[in-house]
């Protein structure tokens, strides 16, 4: 009769099925653990066994996850962050993280401004590896296998720890062929123009407020375009097709270069907070924690140049 696994044989058969799962095939799993797929096989059917469960539904073609085997995924890469930070912590590596790390950002600040951090992050952490996945909502965590995520806007989930990074600059502008000669001045002019909407963010209306009087102003006007895209309003504004609000530091180059005119100069709309958001968990793993400081101290270098007020929040909502 064959004898029980040892903690440590259980842990190394949790962490080749983590890998079969996130890999996406036996033989995917058996190349990355340099194996072989016999191996991974034999070591996934060992796991099943122990467990008393199937994990996997598997066909000549397809592998999928069962619903016990979405559950034990989960509890198991709960129990591997945990054991991996306990012996970072019980070793002293706290200051060298490993593994992969899945982050969401916003589509044009992914892209725009953060990859050169990204890139000095992984050069400081070489063992640390990152799927870098554009998208401009809070993704469902455990659903999408996303370890964190940077966040533009308000933060609604409870179950997630948010700290602010910084809080973005947002300001009015129009290309100059649609202005004409009249510039306006007040956020009371604005209304009666062609405007491009964002969503979420103005779509239809916009407060604006005064940065002396803090008079406030809400603008609502009907949008000729609506997007949920920062570089897609960008582009949009410079054909002329209306007036945006927009992130400031997406417009400051065609400002500078005279494409666009800011107007309505002293007026701004609520500056866009920028979050990183990432899973409520009994031990944060040391990759994430890592990264959070590497993007607190990286987000405001990137938006140099603007007026940030920064602070963190310790909690979720």
């Amino acid at each position: 009769m064959n004898a029980s696994p040892n903690n440590t044989d259980r842990l190394s058969l949790l962490e080749t099925f983590v890998r079969i799962v996130e890999a996406g095939s036996i033989s995917a799993a058996a190349t990355q653990l340099d194996s072989t797929p016999p191996t991974i096989s034999r070591r996934l059917q060992a796991l099943e066994r122990e467990l008393g469960l199937q994990l996997l539904a598997r066909s000549s073609r397809s592998m999928t996850l069962t619903e016990d085997g979405e559950r034990c995924y989960q509890r198991a890469k709960s129990l591997l962050a945990e054991w991996a930070e306990f012996e970072s912590d019980v070793r002293g590596e706290d200051d060298e993280p490993r593994g992969n790390l899945r982050v969401v950002v916003p589509h044009a600040f992914g892209q725009a401004k953060l990859v050169d951090a990204l890139g000095d992050f992984l050069e400081r952490y070489p063992g640390i590896s990152i799927e870098w996945t554009l998208h401009d909502r809070t993704p469902d965590f455990v659903a999408n296998k996303v370890d964190c995520a940077i966040h533009a806007g308000e933060v609604t989930t409870e179950s997630a720890v948010a700290v602010l990074l910084a809080e973005v600059p947002r300001i009015v502008a129009a290309s100059p062929r649609l202005l004409g000669k009249q510039l306006p001045m007040h956020a009371n002019e604005l209304a009666n123009l062609p405007w491009i909407g964002q969503h979420p963010y103005s779509r239809d209306r916009v407060e604006l407020r005064e940065a002396e009087s803090s008079e406030a102003v809400e603008v609502r006007f009907r949008p000729r375009v609506i997007t949920d895209n920062l570089f897609a309003l960008r582009s949009a504004a410079l054909r002329g097709l209306g007036v945006c609000v927009a992130s400031e530091w997406v417009l400051r180059e065609d400002i500078d270069r005279g494409d666009l005119v800011h107007i309505a100069p002293t007026w701004q709309a609520a500056p866009l907070p920028l979050w990183l958001v990432y899973p409520r968990l009994q031990h944060t793993p040391a990759r994430v924690r890592h990264f959070l400081a590497a993007m607190r101290a990286a987000v405001p270098v990137a938006l140099s140049g603007e007026v940030l007020r920064k602070r963190g929040r310790d909690g979720g909502r």
